[in-house]
This record gives C-alpha cells, structure tokens and sequence, in this order.
C-alpha cells in the first residue's frame, strides 16, 4: 500500500519493544493468528530477518499449550511459567476449542520451515492425528474436545464462531501445500459434504443459509462469522470434484448473497452480529443483543473471494455499499469505531477499533478494488486474521528474500 514510513516505524517497534519476557497469560490461538502470523506475512513480504526471529521466539512460548495427555492444546498458556489452562468458559474448563486447535496449522508448518525446528510441524501433524481417529457425529465436527480424554464433550456444531477457522484451514492447508497434502484436501470435502447434509438451509424466502446443530436439533441462525463460507466454499469449488464444482461455486454465490441480505436489510446498511430466519423474519437479528456490529471482516472477506473468482461487478456494488456504510456509520475523529446496533439510524458507537478491522475488513475491500495479481491466489493463502503467507512453490526459499 506504499506506506513505507508507517511500516518503517512499526519495525523499529518490533525489533526494540516487542518483548517476549513478560509474565502473564495468552491465548494460544490469537497470539497464533494476529501476531505470528503477521510476523511471518511481514517477514516473506520483505525478507527481514526481525521478523523471522520474532515469529520463531513466540512460536517456542506457545509450544506448552500441547502438554496435555492427547497433544490437543489447551487454549491460554502462561509465558513466564509456561503452564496451560482452558477457558473457564469452555464446558467449565474442561474443552479445548475446535477453531482454535484447529487454525494453527498453517503457522507452525511455516515456523517449521523457517527454523528447521520439527516441533511446530509435528505438533499440528498430531492434532489433525486426533482429528481423524475421533467418531464424528454424521461426519460433523463439535466445537469442543477434551485435551485430556480426546472426546467431544459436547454435540454443538457451527461454521460461525467456535468452529469457523478450522474448516478454512483445512481447504488452505491443501492449497497452501501448492496441493500436495491429500490429507487436507479429503477432510475439507468430507467436512463440506456433512455440513451440507444437514445444516444448509433455504428460508421461505429463498435465502441460503447454514443453521447450527444443537445435538441433532438445529439454531435457525448464522453468525456474521459464518460469513466467510461463501468465499471458502469459492476458493474451495476449483479442486472439488468435477461434478460439484459449479454446483459449489453457485453455493458460494448463494451464501455471500444471503450474507449481504444481512447488511441490506439494516437501517445502516451493515450487519448484525448474528442473523435468524424464522417466522416471516429472515436475515435479521432478533433482539438486541445480537444487533451490534464490531467492524467485522467476513462479508466482505467473501465478497473479495467472489470477486476474484467471477468478476461479477455486483461485489465491487456490495463492497462499496459497505465502504459508505463504514464512512457514515463508523467513522469518529479518531478512526473507526464499532457500533451497539445496525437498526439505528443514528448510530451509538461502542468506542473501539477492533484490530481485525485494519488486519482484515480494510485489507480485503483494498483487494477487492485492486488488481488480480495483488497478492494473487496463486501465489498467497491467507491465514484468518488475512495475514498473506505464501504457497510452498519449489522456488520459496529465493522468494522468501526477495
């Protein structure tokens, strides 16, 4: 984006005040995607060596995570000690979280490849191990998983939070692997053909949606989160097999399209955090609570994924309804803030700017209105906080310093 200067001064930040000494707790998965992987996104962007060394140091403070009887890690480890915990949240502190076991797979291979050390690589190898042994119900995969046991400790099932991340790394996994890993490539389909068996919906209104799965029963309702699908589901379609792939591609477009619903049946013209579709009321969110929008990234995400895939100049329309929407809604003098619910027309901001929102939301509309081969597929997957991490090509290693 040209902002050399900017980008001058958060090295400098990094090389002097990123301090790794410090005591106090982390969670693995955020540390995972925010900060090792823009580490290592900064570190093959440009070859510089403080990046590598960063990302290698703070994969090392994570690795007591993994010292559970399965080798599920747990989700908060404790930098000075290095003793491990699960959220209190998590069925009373006894689970391990499916999108967050499950989206480390793309950093440790890369932090595997750029220290020579065995560790990270076998560490994600394991948990995929677990994975693939488990009974799963109707071939779906529950949100929460005892690292101790190695059971699901419950049967609640969701593409949106909880579960999200762990689907899109699978399909990245594959094609970041510049499609060598069989592995991944089988679980994802497997995964995707569950999760069309039994949470797609179409409303009354002919909207496609993927409800969630309550041991059996399903939660007419997606969450923004869920958003991403389409554009997984697209970048997904191309290595499907023959007979589903146009079948996938018109899934992605329904989903994103679904997801847009969302947006344009606010009085903002943004998004609630979670939509229902239930007696007469569809894509909308039914109380409060629910009505809130955090400056999230995963419309738009799709949107940039549909737009690659097909040109179709309806998600440049959509991305730039969401550019304006921003501007009114969620611009302040001091950047942009979030806000308490999309169905106000005066907006009631919540006073904060999620850093998903410049890693993310500004990061894929910027690709949406730029060219094909600006961070081209090809050549990048990215991890889900949209850091760019480059597919294993032979040639990587010369690429990595260029």
């Amino acid at each position: 984006m040209e902002l050399k200067e900017e980008f001058q001064e958060a090295k400098a930040w990094v090389e002097e005040s990123f301090h790794l000494n410090v005591s106090g707790e982390a969670s693995l998965f955020e540390v995972n995607i925010r900060y090792i992987g823009g580490l290592l996104s900064a570190f093959y962007l440009t070859g510089e060596e403080v990046f590598r060394i960063k990302a290698i140091k703070l994969g090392e403070k994570l690795l007591p995570a993994f010292n559970t009887p399965t080798g599920i890690p747990k989700g908060v480890v404790n930098f000075k000690s290095g003793s491990n915990r699960s959220w209190g949240w998590a069925m009373a502190g006894s689970s391990s979280i499916l999108a967050e076991f499950g989206s480390l797979h793309l950093e440790f291979l890369h932090l595997t490849e750029l220290s020579g050390n065995q560790v990270f690589a076998e560490k994600v190898k394991n948990i995929r191990k677990v994975l693939k042994k488990i009974d799963k119900p109707f071939g779906l995969y529950p949100n929460f998983l005892s690292p101790v046991s190695g059971n699901w400790m419950q049967h609640h099932v969701s593409v949106g939070g909880l579960g999200d991340s762990f689907y899109e790394y699978l399909i990245k996994s594959w094609l970041m692997s510049a499609k060598t890993d069989m592995e991944a490539k089988d679980m994802y389909y497997e995964a995707l053909e569950a999760i069309e068996t039994h949470l797609l919906n179409v409303s009354p209104g002919g909207l496609t949606y993927i409800a969630e799965w309550r041991g059996g029963i399903l939660d007419h309702k997606m969450g923004h989160l869920a958003c991403f699908s389409g554009g997984m589901i697209a970048l997904g379609a191309e290595d499907a097999k023959e007979e589903k792939r146009a079948h996938y591609r018109e899934l992605a477009a329904q989903i994103t399209k679904t997801c847009h619903e969302s947006y344009a049946r606010s009085d903002t013209k943004l998004g609630p955090e979670a939509f229902w579709f239930n007696s007469g009321r569809e894509a909308v969110a039914t109380q409060l609570s629910e009505s809130y929008y955090i400056l999230r990234p995963e419309v738009v995400e799709s949107y940039m994924y549909l737009w690659r895939q097909t040109h179709d100049p309806i998600y440049r329309e959509w991305g730039w309804e969401v550019v304006m929407a921003l501007e009114k809604n969620c611009r302040t003098e001091a950047g942009f803030s979030g806000i308490h619910d999309v169905y106000s027309s005066i907006p009631n901001h919540d006073n904060k700017q999620q850093t998903f929102f410049l890693a993310e939301t500004l990061k894929y509309l910027y690709l949406l209105f730029s060219e094909d081969d600006v961070l081209s597929p090809e050549d990048w997957v990215f991890n889900t906080e949209a850091h760019p991490l480059p597919v294993n090509h032979l040639d990587s290693s010369s690429r990595a310093g260029g």
